[in-house]
């Protein structure tokens, strides 16, 4: 089973998700919405970076919903 990786930064105000190994990591993009795409060396997008994330609410915990098919 593949693992995803869920990181929030709270001093940092980000919130990456890596769909891959991060030590893969050949280059970065950043999106005009603020997304940074981390990509391997065959151009696939490994990880996802929200910059200026905050949580909604006070509440800072993070929910993360899980669905498999």
């Amino acid at each position: 089973m593949d693992r995803i990786r869920v990181i929030h930064n709270t001093a940092g105000r980000t919130l990456t998700v890596w769909l891959g190994d991060p030590l893969d990591e050949h280059v970065c993009e950043e999106t005009m919405e603020e997304v940074v795409l981390m990509k391997n060396a065959a151009g696939e997008v490994i990880g996802i970076e929200l910059l200026h994330y905050g949580p909604a609410a006070a509440d800072p915990s993070l929910a993360v919903e899980v669905i498999v098919r």
